[in-house]
């Protein structure tokens, strides 16, 4: 009776699997999805087998088989396959991944544990949870062996040399565990973050970053809008060779562009795009430009060639200090008048949308680089009353993390040199953003804005200088003790505090949580009169000369004394 049934149910559970493509599967990485693709395919088997069996009508065949079968396949062959990655799992063990340490709670731990599982580069040895009531419980066979302020001691018992901060970015447990294993030899480390996972050899754990410890939320990006916006058109960035300028260019790159225009006054700067863009987007048409944003025709020209539907204007000088004493002149030259240049040419070769890149520094500005900034906004809105088929934006935003003249590249220097880190005041706050973050935002502002808007974009919190500082002296293993901090006092035209606002100024919402727009007064005077005093001053005119000119067209602009 039984030997009669076997052919058919044989058959039957041989149909049910080939449909639920149970052969497919991979016994050494088995999961939860295969499991359930298993019971799915042994449910059907269990189907057509019943269905075949009862159309036979074998004699005295005991109908509770047609239940218990079923259960029984599906408990040989899922215990098959279990062992199977168990003996898989162990023999990677005896390999010998390196003992890993996981800071953060349970229910992060889980995602971090499931993205190691089967790697043969680490082993969990323990948890270090931030939560009192997860110690001494247990994930995956992976104990909570203490909390954050015991990583040093904790890897020490388990002879881990690195412990994966599995917390999200921004939270203190990733803070703490900073502060916690510094000096210790300890290397922190974290998952890749979702923007890196497609980059080669982002499968594991990296190291933190600063970025981490900051924590800011990705952001997100009206894609089909953008790619409207970009893809098949000519773009144009100035100042293509910086920090923030070739960001820009990388991120219109991936929307499919017609032809990439970049322009910048730097040929090393010019030549280092040149070489990553032509590996990254090797189909992608380009054109790089040596030009000076200061000089009309030359720009002209390189717009009337191209024809760009979009010009982002980047190129500026930005260093504070360095635009406050002896290069006045200088940075009216480059942020006013070449801005007035770019957004001039925009609107005579017929771009639908000018983006200028903007800074919080032109906010009650107390420096001369700031008060050009905030002149440069007022021209580009003047500009957009000129050129009506145009659509004008600016966009400002603080401090960006690694690039050219900020603080992080500075300390990193100073600590790599030994020390001491040069902090100018102990109160000192920047809002601070990642370079990718930046370059992204100034795409949607461009895209959501209406001429002559200012955007303001959401900054987060505002970070202490010294407590970066002492972020970065932990990252590189050291301490305080082993490289020192010391105070050297606020530079020229520089302040305590950033705004982004100024105060006769007000936000109004937009579409997007992390952009605002600035409601600002009409700015008045005629853009000729602007260029022709800054041509007409001469190379090296008389600074309060100079600064009385700036208080009488940005009457914002309050030089800080001393």
């Amino acid at each position: 009776m039984a030997w009669s049934a076997l052919p058919w149910a044989l058959a039957g559970y041989a149909v049910g699997l080939v449909a639920a493509r149970v052969y497919r599967h991979v016994w050494s990485y088995i999961g939860l999805s295969e499991l359930r693709e298993l019971a799915i395919g042994i449910a059907l088997g269990g189907a057509f087998t019943a269905a075949l069996v009862l159309m036979l009508r074998i004699p005295f065949f005991p109908r509770s088989v047609l239940l218990l079968q079923p259960l029984l396949a599906l408990v040989l062959l899922g215990g098959a396959r279990a062992a199977w990655r168990t003996l898989t799992e162990r023999r990677r063990i005896v390999g010998g991944g390196r003992p890993l340490l996981i800071v953060g709670s349970l229910a992060d731990a889980s995602d971090a544990l499931r993205a190691l599982k089967g790697s043969a580069q680490w082993q969990p040895v323990g948890i270090a949870s931030p939560l009192a009531a997860e110690q001494g419980r247990a994930l995956q066979a992976v104990r909570v062996l203490g909390g954050v302020a015991d990583i040093a001691r904790l890897c020490e018992e388990t002879g881990a040399q690195a412990a994966l901060v599995a917390s999200p970015p921004g939270s203190p447990e990733r803070r703490e565990a900073l502060m916690g294993s510094a000096g210790s030899g300890i290397a922190l480390l974290a998952m890749p973050r979702p923007d890196e996972w497609l980059q080669p050899g982002a499968a594991g754990p990296r190291r933190i970053e600063l970025e981490d410890l900051l924590g800011r939320d990705p952001v997100q990006l009206d894609v089909a809008g953008l790619s409207e916006l970009f893809a098949g058109q000519v773009v144009l960035v100035t100042g293509a060779g910086g920090s923030i300028g070739s960001e820009l260019c990388r991120q219109v790159a991936r929307f499919g562009v017609q032809r990439l225009v970049c322009v910048d006054v730097s040929e090393y700067a010019v030549y280092q795009l040149e070489q990553e863009l032509r590996q990254a987007h090797p189909q992608m048409q380009a054109a790089y430009y040596t030009a000076n944003v200061r000089e009309a025709d030359r720009l002209r020209a390189i717009a009337s060639l191209h024809r760009p539907a979009v010009v982002l204007h980047a190129a500026a000088y930005k260093h504070v200090p360095l635009m406050e004493e002896l290069n006045e002149i200088e940075a009216l030259r480059t942020n006013v008048l070449g801005t007035l240049n770019a957004a001039r040419v925009a609107g005579e070769c017929g771009a639908r949308r000018f983006v200028l890149i903007s800074t919080d520094k032109a906010v009650n500005p107390t420096n001369v680089m700031g008060a050009s900034k905030r002149l440069a906004e007022m021209v580009v809105q003047q500009a957009a009353a000129e050129h009506a088929g145009t659509q004008y934006v600016s966009v400002r935003f603080g401090n960006v993390l690694g690039s050219s003249g900020s603080v992080v590249p500075l300390f990193t220097k100073q600590i790599e040199r030994g020390g001491p880190v040069t902090v100018t005041h102990p109160d000192i706050v920047r809002y601070f953003m990642t370079i990718p973050e930046a370059a992204q935002l100034v795409l949607q502002a461009g895209l959501m804005g209406r001429s002559g808007q200012i955007f303001v974009l959401d900054m987060g919190e505002p970070v202490k200088i010294v407590e970066l500082a002492r972020m970065l002296i932990r990252l590189s293993g050291k301490t305080e003790q082993e490289i020192p901090i010391h105070f050297t006092g606020l530079r020229p035209g520089e302040k305590l505090y950033e705004e982004l606002l100024a105060d006769d100024e007000a936000t109004e919402l937009t579409p997007h949580p992390k952009l605002r727009v600035a409601k600002v007064a009409a700015a008045g005077g005629g853009l000729a009169e602007i260029a022709g005093w800054i041509e007409s001053a001469g190379p090296a005119p008389a600074a309060q000369v100079l600064r009385d000119w700036l208080k009488s067209r940005v009457p914002e602009y309050a030089p800080r004394a001393g």
